[in-house]
């Protein structure tokens, strides 16, 4: 068995890229599929773990995060570890690591109740954003215009129940052009950076935005990797959005969110930066003690 690892659970075209540049590569590495993978806590689960480094793909955030705690506790270096897992999954804790580390978001607010959600709007002033803490690809985002629609919606989530949806995660809605950007760093390194463009007001590529090449500013690479480190992330995309009523050292960017484990399957021939190869060399890397 290799010293190199590749945990996913659904093979995306973003994994077929990574397994092809580390072939390319020439790299001795094992692809291991989470959900058939046991661990046991004692010296017959140390010989069944090989591995120095792996790299965690999984879709699932708490199946990834769990492989990964397991993983960690057999000295294998996982990227990303699961402390920036647990941040970059949770948008308050995201939210909140920022805050600390002094970088810009748009204005954000959270409240536990839903009569306190609503007072909080109030005061924030319409539109706004409401989020679920947990979750990606734009779903259960809602654009709150009014009183009515946030009534209508929070009454909605109060009906639901569930730990989620008794936290109430309201962002300020940024008149952004009609794109966002999504920045990619790896060790450290803003590597490139894609523009995501849609004439709705979600602009994500699963949900039907188009790629196009972002120049990576020295503003786009300063603010992106001072956010991956503040997360403490080895390879991370940084989402930003442009807000022409910021005023901070970045031209007006504010951090929207971090994914810990990225796509890049639209973003490699429209940026010419093999983002696979770069994480494959990132990961030898950590294997070589670099």
């Amino acid at each position: 068995m290799a010293e190199l690892a590749v945990i996913y659970d659904r093979i995306r075209p973003d994994e077929k890229m990574l397994f092809e540049a580390l072939d390319e590569l020439g790299v001795a590495y094992d692809k291991v599929y989470a959900p058939q993978l046991k661990v046991t806590f004692d010296s017959a689960g140390q010989a069944q773990i090989p591995w120095k480094v792996a790299l965690e793909r999984c879709v699932s955030q708490s199946r990834g995060h769990a492989v990964t705690r397991a993983l960690e506790a057999f000295g294998v270096k996982v990227i990303n570890p699961s402390h920036v897992i647990e941040l970059c999954g949770d948008k308050l804790a995201t939210n909140s690591r920022l805050h600390a580390a002094g970088l810009p978001t748009p204005r954000t607010g959270v409240a536990f109740d839903g009569e306190a959600a609503l007072q909080l709007i109030d005061e924030m002033g319409y539109p706004v954003v409401l989020k679920p803490t947990v979750g990606s690809w734009g779903r259960m985002v809602s654009k709150l215009n009014d009183r009515d629609a946030a009534e209508a919606v929070i009454e909605h989530k109060e009906v639901l129940g569930g730990p989620q949806h008794g936290i109430f995660y309201v962002q300020a809605l940024v008149d952004k052009p009609e794109r966002d950007i999504r920045a990619f760093v790896v060790g450290g390194q803003c590597i490139g950076a894609i523009y995501r463009t849609s004439g709705h007001w979600i602009t994500n590529t699963a949900r039907g935005a188009k790629a196009s090449n972002c120049p990576v500013t020295p503003e786009i690479a300063d603010l992106a990797q001072r956010a991956a480190a503040a997360v403490e992330g080895q390879i991370v995309a940084i989402d930003l959005v442009e807000d022409p009523k910021a005023k901070n050292d970045w031209g007006g960017l504010l951090i929207i969110e971090i994914n810990h484990t990225m796509e890049f399957k639209n973003s490699v021939s429209t940026t010419g930066v093999n983002i696979p190869k770069l994480m494959g060399e990132y990961a030898l890397g950590l294997l070589r003690g670099e």
